[in-house]
């Protein structure tokens, strides 16, 4: 309606896949490639991945990406049947962790895409090896502090602590707009099998 009336946004806005936004993705790239040996990915208001440094393919591994509707929503990639599910050992705690995230960022946005994925995800069906004895415990010491990701590898079993943090200074629309979500190691295993990833990718 601004923009109508003769008003120039203050900030630009670009999509990631146009060539205007070549500086932005670079940008993006450079900051998720630092995290390496350490997951880490870049995702927009509907967690949507737009971008991710070479640690996550490897630990997607075999998940068939096309039955998750591209483009990959983290949400679904994390709870759908088809996606990690089958390998997240305490799926039910890091499932409830994650709608009850996604329940208060709706009831902040009163966005309805928001709410059309927290339906579907709501509805998906557990695993059968779901809530395995000793899934909890995932955080070791950080155990009671904060929700773990406990993953089944083929490398081996993973525990991860997450983290979301976003740009601080963006005056671009798309950046202020991207989340960098990050997996890092909750104990010296998981370390240890990173790095050995990382190094085989060198």
């Amino acid at each position: 309606m601004l923009i109508a009336g003769g008003f120039a946004p203050i900030y630009a806005e670009h999509d990631l896949g146009t060539d205007q936004s070549a500086a932005i993705r670079a940008a993006v790239d450079l900051i998720l490639a630092a995290h390496e040996p350490y997951p880490a990915l870049a995702m927009d208001r509907h967690w949507y991945m737009v971008a991710a440094n070479r640690i996550v393919p490897l630990l997607i591994g075999r998940v068939d990406l096309e039955s998750l509707w591209p483009p990959v929503n983290i949400l679904r990639l994390s709870l759908h049947p088809n996606g990690l599910a089958p390998r997240v050992v305490n799926y039910v705690e890091w499932r409830d962790h994650l709608l009850d995230r996604w329940r208060r960022q709706i009831a902040v946005t009163a966005d309805a895409k928001l709410r059309g994925l927290y339906d579907e995800a709501s509805r998906y069906r557990a695993p059968e090896n779901a809530d395995e004895p000793g899934a909890a415990d995932g955080a070791g010491d950080l155990s009671g502090l904060v929700v773990p990701l406990v993953l089944q590898s083929d490398a081996g079993e993973l525990r991860f602590v997450s983290t979301t943090t976003v740009f601080g200074t963006p005056v671009e629309v798309t950046l202020s707009e991207l989340a960098i979500a990050t997996l890092l190691p909750a104990d010296a295993q998981t370390t240890a099998i990173l790095r050995g990833l990382a190094a085989d990718l060198r």
